[in-house]
């Protein structure tokens, strides 16, 4: 028994003089390219988004876009009179000109530089600006023959044949064509929220959504009914009200 015993213990201590073996081995180091080494610091997908990106809020924008729009449409399905108010607002709000000139001044304000969705404002004046303060061109030459009281919105000017009609300041074409009452017609929009309207024209040279300085060129004046001199109808409208415009620039 005894000598079973001892075979036991010289195992054992075999056993532990290979342990302690395997644990003073050093491991060998696993080799590593320096060339293909990746680096130790790996950009995230989330860091190549824009900063003011988040997609919780964007999603949330979806979805609150889209309740709105079907709240909005069943509204206008219902035949109750408690809603016509509403339908007012609404059809009021929808059909108002949106302001290119103001939001694309205040961004360019804010960073530096214009708006890549919208058109730059290079020499539009600032909308903090009041309309005295304003450096208005002259529309184009010429003598006032229909003054504001005749149809409330603008005047009608006599010129020479073929003037050019530039632009009172700057802003953006927000219409460029044809109405029933004045012919041939450019309006610009302005930061600060007022528009200029030149009609009779024979010719116009801008198109929508262009930028536009003031003095740039806008098309050519009609001739008049004898041939002998031009005619060209002007208007400016502040805040959905259209204003004479003898109160704001001086003509001949």
């Amino acid at each position: 028994m005894s000598r079973r015993a001892d075979e036991v213990r010289k195992r054992i201590n075999r056993r532990r003089k290979q342990n302690s073996t395997n644990r003073e081995r050093p491991r060998p180091t696993p080799f590593i390219d320096d060339e293909f080494e990746s680096p130790v610091f790996e950009s995230s997908p989330k860091d190549s988004l824009h900063p003011l990106w988040n997609r919780d809020v964007f999603l949330f924008k979806v979805l609150a876009s889209g309740a709105l729009v079907l709240v909005i449409a069943i509204m206008f399905q219902s035949t109750s009179p408690e809603l016509d108010s509403i339908k007012i607002g609404v059809k009021k709000t929808m059909e108002k000109e949106f302001q290119f000139a103001t939001v694309a001044n205040w961004y360019e304000n804010q960073f530096g530089k214009p708006l890549a969705l919208l058109p730059p404002l290079e020499n539009v004046e600032k909308s903090g600006q009041s309309e005295k303060e304003m450096d208005f061109a002259m529309t184009v030459s010429g003598k006032i023959v229909e003054d504001f009281s005749v149809d409330g919105r603008g005047i009608i000017m006599e010129t020479g044949t073929n003037a050019e009609v530039e632009a009172m300041t700057g802003g953006v074409v927000i219409f460029a064509g044809r109405k029933d009452d004045i012919g041939n017609t450019v309006i610009i929009q302005h930061p600060d929220h007022s528009e200029t309207w030149y009609g009779m024209l024979e010719k116009i040279t801008v198109k929508p959504r262009e930028t536009v300085a003031a003095g740039k060129s806008l098309g050519i004046v009609s001739t008049g009914k004898e041939g002998m001199s031009g005619e060209f109808y002007f208007a400016i409208k502040q805040n959905d009200k259209f204003i004479d415009p003898i109160q704001v620039i001086k003509f001949e």
